[in-house]
């Protein structure tokens, strides 16, 4: 670590590499796994579906998001900030269109399993594509605004990352902060509550469940919930008299979910699975069982 650099305010030498260690792990360990599945898609023929594709967008959102927690490790080993005002817009709007994204893509995933399950009506490639690219310009529509002047971007409490600035609280950030957050987290929370419910349902019915239908929902509120409550906290308190330590660990936790959602959507999807694996062996998975489970 750089000794000339000031530690951040409120955290010890131990805080900023311990904090900058955990991001660099998500980081590396987010990205490969993601990586692997993104490549596995475009390499196994049979993993080329509508419903598959939802889980590559989603794994290309994820890769985004550990891009980014990596220069964020980076910079906590430096101790500070070391790409200017520009440089933490960028990051800003890149950390926010990355998870604006990956969050809707889990809504498209639990939207499409509803209908695979309970109306067994199957999506077509137009759907899933207008689908994908509309999530990518919705989100890259909320994290603009910031660098528009609705909402602000400025450094996470360590100092070394570039978020949304929740530490004014002001009007600005309040006008923003409800519909975006209305528009890109309850609809899609309610998405992902509804459907699994409605299929938690059928496999009840059915005595066949293919997956435990509450563990999407439940790691979703674990890696984004600490998140929604710090904001929603700082448009009524001042958010600068919770610890900054304690602050950190909304970061920390929402950057757990591009590695949850592999081990979620893509290893704990059999057909997806099965792609990956010949992937990885060359060994050949057999393709009916890609068509009829495609989710």
């Amino acid at each position: 670590m750089v000794a000339s650099s000031p530690l951040p305010e409120g955290f010890s030498e131990l805080d900023v590499f311990s904090l900058g260690s955990c991001l660099l792990v998500e980081g590396l360990l987010g990205f490969l796994l993601n990586a692997v599945t993104v490549v596995a898609f475009l390499k196994v023929r049979e993993l080329r579906t509508p419903s598959n594709f939802l889980v590559f967008s989603l794994a290309l959102a994820d890769m985004g998001i550990c891009m980014n927690a990596t220069v964020a490790a980076f910079s906590s080993f430096l101790r500070y900030w070391p790409y200017g005002s520009e440089g933490c817009q960028t990051h800003g709007f890149h950390g926010f269109v990355t998870a604006l994204s990956s969050i809707h893509f889990i809504a498209a995933i639990a939207w499409d399993r509803y209908h695979q399950y309970c109306t067994r009506t199957k999506l077509q490639w137009k759907s899933a594509i207008t689908l994908a690219v509309s999530i990518w310009l919705f989100s890259a529509f909320w994290s603009a605004m910031p660098l528009l002047g609705w909402g602000e971007y400025d450094y996470e409490p360590l100092r070394t990352c570039c978020t949304l600035d929740y530490s004014k609280g002001d009007r600005n950030y309040v006008s923003y902060l409800i519909p975006m957050s209305t528009f890109n987290m309850a609809i899609q929370v309610f998405v992902v509550m509804s459907s699994y419910q409605a299929i938690a349902e059928r496999f009840k019915k059915t005595g066949n469940p293919k997956f435990n239908p509450r563990t999407p929902l439940k790691t979703m509120l674990f890696c984004w919930g600490p998140y929604g409550i710090l904001a929603f906290y700082a448009a009524m308190q001042d958010a600068t008299l919770v610890s900054p330590k304690l602050r950190m660990i909304a970061p920390i936790l929402a950057k757990t979910s591009p590695t949850f959602n592999v081990f979620l959507y893509a290893l704990g999807n059999e057909n997806y699975r099965g792609g990956i694996w010949q992937f990885l062996t060359g060994e050949k998975i057999n393709a009916p069982q890609i068509e009829n489970k495609s989710k």
